[in-house]
């Protein structure tokens, strides 16, 4: 509820406890046991901030938030509260709200680029050592000077293996490329894609614009991010919580102090965040979570126990609501004590010992006041909640999504010409002239052959031309001799029978 510029979340018998608009940008956290009311404190503040005029990303881990769209109906524990409270003006109302999904099956899909993501946001989300990061920022820029789109998954790691077949010449250009990391990144990659970074990553990319509508009665939309699947998958969870927080820090404009928040982001189950978070990315939202408030931003974490965020971030939490916590174990006293000491105390009672005694929806509350000064702590209890209390239909929430602003607006994947299709294409020349350079060589060595056989025809034919030559010039010179022999015969022959005739002659004188 909204009162005379108040954002009402509690009351007691003496006083409305109330976060100053201008003050919910400076963080809060709402803790206490299971059962103990957490999730109607943050319907209560969802809804209050809505009619605020704030716009709110809530990340439901459990799917307890989706009936905010539907009006309340008359409930005897609603009326009862009302009643017990005093609550004027009270009205049962839904409230405008937006559903997500990052694996698109109860809500919008919302998806970012690679290119988007950046390569040292992405190297801590891989958890890359140094050696590993540089090498991923050389593919970065290898694909800028290259105007390689970076989509998803898939062109990344088509870059990644394109890098690394022709390392030899990106090397000599940008610096040393080794396989080894490359072969890190490859499999850090193919972990985030079995968790469900192939639908997380593409085209179209979440538009921050569109988390920050209000309907035409000025009421901030709430953004229902289901992550019931998502927060299943303790990597993925990381690199979308990351994502969010650095996307709406790095885009976001500096606002300094404003009249009231441009967004309040609700991270549910703040105990799943941190510990299975590394440490490089609990430092990265650590970061981010003490400048954002300049964005305009607040974030609120929900958890059982204060020990349940990092003491870095606990520190710039100034909106508190604490729940019941129970007391079974030395570790659990410990955890009350440092709730309890968390909070500015009230003389009118002893912190650590209401901490223990508190009923289902009651609370300790301390908002920050007009001057950014934490106020006493208060016994109350929270408002009850103006929408339904319950779970919504899958046919109700279907109806939701398809008369929403944005419906197919980020339905359809859509991936223009990117690193793949052009890798793909760098690849397929490279084929293309390997093939032509190894046609040309085969084509040389086959003229050169021809040119063997050739020569080795001629010599043959030339041989061949001087033995017929020789051959003649013998059959010549046998002519020639049987020519001469027989003339030579003639004539011995001639002058014989000469001498024989005469010899004849003068025998028989």
């Amino acid at each position: 509820m909204v009162k005379d510029n108040k954002i009402i979340i509690g009351k007691n018998e003496e006083k409305e406890l109330y976060i100053v608009p201008k003050m919910a940008n400076r963080h809060g956290i709402i803790t206490g046991a299971s059962g103990s009311g957490k999730t109607t404190t943050v319907k209560v503040m969802a809804e209050s901030f809505s009619n605020a005029g704030i716009p709110v990303f809530y990340v439901d881990v459990k799917g307890d938030l989706a009936s905010i769209c539907k009006m309340g109906e008359k409930n005897p524990n609603v009326d009862g509260r009302v009643e017990k409270l005093g609550l004027e003006g009270f009205q049962y109302q839904a409230f405008p709200t937006t559903f997500f999904d990052v694996f698109q099956k109860s809500g919008h899909p919302i998806r970012t680029t690679i290119s988007d993501i950046g390569p040292r946001l992405l190297s801590r989300m891989l958890e890359l050592s140094d050696a590993q990061e540089g090498n991923l920022a050389i593919i970065f820029q290898v694909a800028e000077d290259e105007g390689l789109q970076l989509n998803d998954l898939g062109d990344l790691q088509s870059l990644l293996s394109h890098v690394l077949d022709n390392r030899g010449d990106y090397s000599m250009k940008y610096g040393n490329i080794t396989s080894q990391s490359i072969g890190t990144i490859q499999r850090n990659l193919l972990k985030l894609q079995q968790e469900g970074g192939d639908v997380f990553f593409g085209k179209p990319e979440l538009q921050l614009f569109d988390l920050l509508q209000y309907d035409s009665y000025g009421h901030g939309f709430i953004n229902v991010l289901d992550a019931q699947e998502l927060y299943k998958k303790p990597t993925m969870y990381a690199v979308f919580l990351v994502w969010l927080l650095n996307t709406l820090y790095d885009h976001m404009p500096e606002v300094g102090d404003l009249d009231r928040p441009k967004l309040i982001l609700f991270l549910d189950e703040a105990h799943l965040i941190f510990s299975e978070m590394s440490n490089n990315l609990i430092k990265q939202i650590i970061q981010v979570v003490k400048l954002i408030r300049s964005k305009g931003i607040g974030v609120y974490f929900i958890s059982q126990s204060p020990s349940d965020v990092p003491e870095e971030i606990l520190a710039q939490l100034g909106n508190k609501v604490q729940h019941v916590l129970r007391s079974y174990t030395p570790s659990d006293e410990k955890a009350i004590r440092a709730a309890a000491n968390s909070f500015r105390s009230n003389p009118n009672f002893k912190t650590e010992e209401v901490i223990k005694v508190l009923a289902t929806g009651e609370a300790l509350i301390s908002f920050l006041n007009e001057n950014g000064e934490p106020n006493v702590v208060e016994r109350g209890f929270v408002l009850p909640p103006q929408s339904f209390m319950g779970t919504i239909t899958d046919a109700e929430r279907e109806g939701i999504i398809r008369s929403s602003r944005i419906y197919n607006k980020y339905e359809n994947v859509f991936n223009e010409e990117s690193a793949t299709e052009k890798v793909d294409v760098l690849k397929k020349q490279k084929e293309e002239a390997i093939e032509a350079e190894k046609r040309a060589k085969e084509e040389a060595i086959e003229a050169e052959k021809r040119a063997k056989e050739e020569a080795k025809a001629l010599e043959k034919a030339e041989r061949e031309k001087k033995k017929a030559e020789e051959k003649k010039q013998k059959e010549k010179e046998r002519m020639v001799k049987k020519v001469t022999n027989s003339v030579t015969n003639k004539v011995i022959n001639k002058a014989t029978s000469k001498v024989v005739n005469s010899l004849w002659k003068n025998l028989f004188k």
